[in-house]
């Protein structure tokens, strides 16, 4: 699944940064990411990742949801909606329900989701130019 996101976004990572990514995955301490698999008939069809973190005007935190991914023979299923509301009853649990997400203004079908469930907001991102 993961490959498959990565493919998806057109983006080659080192095994160094997948042996990073999963050890915190898989690392058990809420301070890092957390992850979860959607599966149909013993395989993966969905993934999510996500993290929660400090934020200055929120004393409660907030989650950056970082991945998510659905197989392409899985889409219009649900399976990211079920993802994403999964992600939603982690942030209540820990009391912080702001949830946020970038995704590629191209992605055309994943957005016609996120116009359901969330708000476009108005910011642009920036990064440093490296």
């Amino acid at each position: 699944m993961w490959s498959a996101y990565l493919d998806f976004y057109k983006t080659d990572l080192p095994a160094s940064a997948f042996d990073a990514a999963f050890g915190q995955l898989l690392s058990n301490d809420p301070a890092t990411f957390n992850g979860l698999l959607a599966w149909s008939d013993r395989r993966a069809v969905g993934l999510v990742h996500w993290v929660h973190h400090p934020h200055m005007w929120r004393p409660e935190g907030t989650v950056c949801l970082q991945d998510l991914f659905t197989a392409p023979d899985a889409r219009g299923q649900g399976v990211a909606r079920r993802l994403i509301s999964a992600v939603y009853a982690d942030a209540d649990a820990r009391g912080a329900p702001r949830v946020y997400w970038m995704t590629n203004e191209t992605n055309y079908q994943g957005r016609i989701l996120y116009d359901r469930i969330g708000r476009l907001t108005p910011f642009i991102k920036y990064e440093r130019a490296v």
